[in-house]
C-alpha cells in the first residue's frame, strides 16, 4: 500500500497556491486568459497520473483555458488541500474520501482513474504465501492504521484463517524492497508500480489482490477530486478540468508507450523501464469494462461504505449518492 511521502514546498509553490494571477496565451488572434489551475498529487508521480502529463503536454488543458500546476502533496496531504482550497483539484482514493466525508469534509470523486481495485498482498514466491490462509505465522508490514488489520481479517476470514497468527510490524516508510528481503513477509502494494518494479529486479512475487477476496474491497483508488464549494461556484472550470484530463487518459490508453515517454520527459528522475513497463501494464486497466473513463457506480461507494461500517470504521454519517458525480465526464 502506498505510504503517504513527506515532501515539503518550497516558498514560491505555497505563494502560488494562493495567488489569483491568471496568466494569459494566445489562441488564434485573440488573447485569452487562462484560469490559474492547482492541481495536487497524493504521492510521487508515476503512472496513476499519466493523463494529467498528458493533458498538460499536449495543451489540452491550455485548450479548455486553464494553466494547470501539478503539486506535490506535502505535509497536508491531497485532501486536505482540496478541502481547503489551497488546490482546486487532487488525487485521493475512495477508501480515504469515504471516512473524510463522514467526518464533514467535503470533497467529492469527479473521476475514477482505475476502474479495480489494482492493490494487494505481496510477498516473495520463495515464502510460499499463496491464499491468505498463509498469513498465519507471518511478518506483515504495514503502517499501523486500523483499516490495514480489517482488511487482512477480511481476506484471512474468507480463507478460514486466524490473524492473531500474524505478527504485525509497523514499517512506516520503510522501503519495501529491503523490507521484504529482511524484516517482512508481506505487504500491501500496487501492483501496477511495486509489482512491475519487482519484475523489473528480477524478484518473483505472489500476489492476493483484495477483489478476489471481496467485492466491497473492489473500490476506486486513486481518484480525481475537487470541493463541493467549487462545483457550486464554478461547474464551468470542474467540466473543463474533467474534460482535459479525461482526454490525457484516453491518450494513454490508446498510446501506452508514447504516454510513457511524455510522463519521463515530464519527470526525468523517474525510471524511464519502470515507467515503460509500468504504463504497458496500467493502461488497459483505467477504463477497463467501464463505459467511458472515469466512470463510477454507486454500488461501489455503497459497498465499501458498507464494509468500513461492518469493520467499525466509518465514524459520521455518510451519504454515497454525495460522495462522486459522473455528471462532469464527457459523453
Amino acid at each position: 500500500m502506498k505510504r503517504i511521502l513527506t515532501v515539503l514546498f518550497a516558498a514560491s509553490l505555497l505563494s502560488a497556491c494562493g495567488t489569483d494571477k491568471q496568466p494569459s496565451t494566445e489562441s488564434g488572434d485573440e488573447s485569452v486568459t487562462a484560469q490559474k489551475v492547482h492541481f495536487a498529487l497524493d504521492w510521487t508521480p508515476n503512472t496513476n497520473h499519466t493523463g494529467l502529463y498528458v493533458a498538460q503536454q499536449k495543451g489540452y488543458f491550455k485548450d479548455e483555458g486553464l494553466d494547470v500546476e501539478i503539486m506535490l502533496p506535502g505535509e497536508a496531504g491531497a485532501d486536505q488541500l482540496v478541502a481547503s482550497g489551497k488546490a482546486e483539484f487532487g488525487i485521493g482514493a475512495q477508501e480515504a474520501l469515504t471516512e473524510a466525508r463522514a467526518g464533514g469534509i467535503p470533497i467529492v470523486s469527479i473521476a475514477a482513474i482505475i476502474q479495480h481495485n489494482t492493490s494487494g498482498f505481496a510477498s516473495l514466491k520463495e515464502k510460499g504465501i499463496e491464499s491468505p490462509k498463509d498469513f498465519e505465522g507471518k511478518n506483515y508490514g504495514g503502517w499501523g492504521a486500523p483499516v490495514e488489520r480489517a482488511v487482512v481479517k477480511s481476506l484471512m476470514e474468507k480463507d478460514q484463517a486466524d490473524i492473531s497468527k500474524v505478527n504485525f510490524i509497523n514499517m512506516g516508510s520503510s522501503d519495501f524492497f529491503t523490507a521484504i528481503q529482511r524484516d517482512i513477509d508481506l505487504a500491501w502494494v500496487y501492483y501496477g508500480w511495486t509489482g512491475i518494479e519487482a519484475e523489473q529486479r528480477g524478484m518473483d512475487l505472489n500476489m492476493q489482490y483484495l477483489k478476489d477476496y471481496s467485492d466491497k474491497l473492489d473500490y476506486y483508488t486513486p481518484v480525481i477530486t475537487t470541493n463541493e464549494k467549487l462545483i457550486a461556484k464554478d461547474p464551468e472550470k470542474v467540466k473543463a478540468f474533467v474534460a482535459a484530463v479525461s482526454k490525457g487518459y484516453q491518450f494513454a490508453i490508446d498510446h501506452p508507450e508514447e504516454a510513457a515517454d511524455i510522463l519521463i520527459e515530464a519527470v526525468p528522475d523517474l525510471d524511464p523501464e519502470l515507467v515503460k513497463k509500468s504504463q504497458l501494464w496500467l493502461s488497459p486497466k483505467y477504463q477497463d469494462d467501464a463505459p467511458r473513463f472515469g466512470e463510477q457506480q454507486l454500488e461501489t461507494w455503497e459497498a465499501y461504505a458498507e464494509w468500513m461500517d461492518e469493520n467499525g470504521l466509518l465514524e459520521g454519517e455518510f451519504n454515497a449518492k454525495e460522495a462522486f458525480t459522473n455528471e462532469f465526464l464527457p459523453n
